[in-house]
């Protein structure tokens, strides 16, 4: 059985940071590309951040240079650093494996 279980989410000001994490079980991790998408209520579910096996990361124009994307294959873990935080990133913030398997999401608000 496939489980993808984030946490790191919260409440957190305009300009801050936040970490995300993505523990995935049940699938061979390291063969399998994974990504973060994030959906903010009443708008689509949106990509924002990807990683191959290999490391190719790619990530959406409204996060380049304040997101970064990254996997500890010995962890089965995938992350998603956000700095430089706005309130349009508030959402809930799902990541998913091998392009399949979905997480039940975190939530992120970017709040004063």
């Amino acid at each position: 059985q496939v489980q993808l279980v984030e946490s790191g989410g919260g409440l957190v000001q305009p300009g801050g940071s936040l970490k995300l994490s993505c523990l995935v079980s049940g699938i061979f991790f390291s063969r399998y590309t994974m990504e973060w998408y994030r959906q903010a209520p009443g708008k689509q579910r949106d990509l924002v951040a990807s990683i191959t096996p290999g490391d190719y990361t790619n990530y959406a124009d409204s996060v380049k240079g304040r997101f970064t994307i990254s996997r500890d294959n010995a962890k089965n873990t995938v992350y998603l650093q956000m700095n430089s935080l706005k309130p349009e990133d508030t959402a809930v913030y799902y990541c998913r494996a091998a392009m399949a398997y979905w997480g039940k999401g975190t939530l992120v608000t970017v709040s004063s």
